[in-house]
């Protein structure tokens, strides 16, 4: 069962990164969100580096360094949104989210690297 949880916390994320990169493109409740964030103009990369995270944790199952890249990545792009969250003081029950991403994709990164925790 241990071996399986970083698999199925890889499929989740994956899943989860792939739904908000698609939103951050065609939902207008994503793109109000960016303007009140007041990062309006970097909607796109961020999408972009969702869906590319996204689809590298998948294609992490066949080309293991895809996975060390993306969940790297996806906790870089997590904390940068958890920082961003507190600086537009939206408290923690918003900010818990990215913070959860946070903690699954630097235990992926860890499981990959072999890092007993």
């Amino acid at each position: 069962m241990k071996a399986l949880i970083p698999e199925i916390l890889q499929i989740f994320s994956a899943f989860s990164f792939i739904f908000y990169g698609i939103m951050s493109f065609t939902s207008n409740i994503m793109k109000s969100e960016f303007n009140r964030w007041g990062i309006s103009k970097f909607r796109v990369v961020v999408g972009c580096a969702q869906l590319t995270g996204g689809f590298g944790l998948f294609l992490g199952f066949y080309f293991p360094l895809m996975t060390l890249l993306s969940s790297f990545g996806l906790t870089v792009l997590m904390c940068l949104g958890f920082i961003l969250r507190l600086i537009v003081k939206d408290g923690i029950i918003k900010s818990s989210p990215a913070f959860i991403y946070i903690i699954i994709n630097l235990f992926i990164l860890l499981n990959y690297l072999n890092i007993d925790f």
